[in-house]
């Protein structure tokens, strides 16, 4: 068996048992377990080679040239290996820009799932029986005065750039916001060769009821001892200030300092680049535009799908695997895909896999071991969740201020789908991912209410740009032509020159 690498729209089956969203460690291990089932399965992604974020040219990488990376990254390279040799279809370079349920009379299945996407530039309709959304995880906005400066990127970014060419952040590098990641790419880049960088960490202080009720799961967490590690590593190495309260990047087009503030003093850095973070949060458009109902998580301050512990939305045949459902880790995500897999063919009665499951459900539990306390020691402060300063940007797409955010929040829009009306804010390209958390979290704030309660923006298909010569080119389907012309294709006569009369 080997995978067949879809690098045209046309050489797309028109139909599949499983389609699978993503090609990081949920999305891999997914594919991986329904071709061993040997149902019809392919997986789209973004991205020119399967990884994902964590994993991300695990393929082209070897430990001998890139050994700053760390252990867990090459974890990833048996599961890329075993993706590899299955045997479904993958295409790199795609964009799923729609899940629709099937509906209408033509469909080839009636509970199958039409799915939009775009390849080479394409577009193409293909369903599946199921669908599994392995999307993963996105940073958390941390819009503070400065942020869309030259020179400011998330720790993320710089990641990708150190995975996939080995760049290094040009020094001095700021590096400020809280969560593991954080640390994580310090050590790293300490391992590059890397000296001139400061750490600002933004998160409360360990010394809190949140964190410390807690600590004794965490005790024995697999997580314990690489977490020590990394805080011990990189305080040796760099200078670490804890508890900053305040941050403004520093510049007039491109980064030139940054100023904090602790509970004690106010200083000002000098810096050439500034990366910012804190914490990951799930990627949930795709699955918002496709039906699936969200919830807020209180513990993450996140809102993520409505899933069972196997990964089933209530939206029949989407199932969603990895950090999509709920931030966990890589490893935890990879089990995530095998059950969400094993899940989705036992519905389409393909394989019967209940003790299966059972025995991963178990190990992934290990792995969820430790969250309640690193979720807890590193929630966001509100003063960066909810930006105080008036002209910080929250939108980036189209420009608006925290001031004007708040200006029209007065006026009484009940949530981020009224609020869009009135400044736009959340219809830009990025369809609300670089903003919606801070919209959602600014308007709890000034309105005294739990996030919850706000909620977040309302998607609609196509969750991506998509260019309109690409749909015109899509073929003309019974349905679309019904919705175009008002009338039955079946009842349209033909001409001589085969045209409806």
């Amino acid at each position: 068996m080997t995978l067949r690498i879809v690098s045209r729209a046309e050489d797309l089956l028109p139909v599949y048992d499983v389609l699978i969203v993503g090609a990081g460690p949920a999305g891999m291990a997914a594919a991986t377990e329904v071709s061993n089932a040997g149902a019809r399965v392919v997986v789209v992604d973004e991205n020119p080679r399967p990884g994902g974020q964590i994993y991300r040219e695990i393929t082209r990488n070897g430990p001998d040239a890139r050994s700053y990376l760390g252990p867990d990254y090459w974890k990833g390279k048996p599961l890329a290996d075993s993706f590899a040799e299955s045997n479904g279809d993958y295409a790199a370079k795609a964009t799923v820009w729609s899940v629709e349920r099937t509906e209408d009379v033509e469909a080839e299945a009636k509970d199958h799932h039409r799915v939009g996407l775009t390849v080479a530039g394409v577009a193409r309709i293909i369903e599946a029986a199921a669908v599994v959304l392995a999307t993963g995880a996105q940073e958390r906005p941390m819009s503070v005065p400065g942020w869309t400066m030259l020179g400011v990127m998330t720790a993320g970014a710089a990641q990708i750039a150190l995975k996939s060419s080995g760049a290094v952040p040009t020094a001095p590098v700021v590096l400020a916001g809280c969560g593991p990641l954080l640390y994580l790419l310090a050590s790293q880049l300490v391992d590059t060769g890397a000296r001139d960088m400061t750490l600002l960490d933004t998160s409360h202080s360990l010394f809190r009821w949140d964190a410390l009720r807690h600590l004794s799961g965490f005790l024995g967490s697999p997580y314990l001892m690489k977490g020590l590690g990394l805080l011990l590593k990189t305080k040796r190495n760099i200078r670490v200030v804890t508890r900053v309260q305040s941050l403004t990047i520093l510049g007039q087009d491109s980064v030139e300092g940054v100023r904090f503030a602790t509970r004690r003093e106010t200083e000002t850095l000098q810096a050439e680049t500034v990366l910012l973070h804190q914490g990951v949060v799930p990627a949930i458009n795709l699955a918002a535009a496709a039906g699936c109902p969200l919830t807020w998580n209180e513990r993450q301050r996140a809102f993520q799908p409505v899933t069972d512990a196997e990964g089933r939305t209530p939206r029949r045949g989407i199932l969603i695997a990895g950090d999509g459902a709920g931030i966990g880790g890589a490893q935890a995500a990879e089990i995530g895909g095998r059950i969400a897999a094993l899940a989705a063919l036992s519905d389409l009665g393909l394989t019967k896999s209940a003790s299966s499951i059972r025995d991963l459900l178990r190990r992934r539990q290990r792995f969820f071991q430790g969250r309640d306390f690193l979720d807890a020691l590193y929630s966001p402060r509100p003063a960066f969740l909810a930006p105080p300063d008036p002209e910080t940007i929250v939108c980036r797409c189209e420009e608006i201020s925290a001031a004007k955010l708040r200006e029209v929040i007065a006026l009484g829009p009940p949530g981020p789908n009224q609020l869009k009306t009135f400044v736009r804010c959340g219809m830009g390209p990025c369809q609300g991912r670089l903003c919606a958390a801070t919209v959602t979290e600014i308007m709890a704030a000034e309105k005294g209410m739990n996030p919850r309660e706000i909620g977040t923006y309302r998607l609609r298909s196509p969750v991506k740009p998509v260019r309109l010569a690409e749909l015109a080119a899509l073929p003309h389907v019974p349905r679309a032509l019904k919705a175009v012309t008002g009338r039955d294709p079946a009842d349209h006569q033909l001409n001589e020159g085969g045209h409806p009369s």
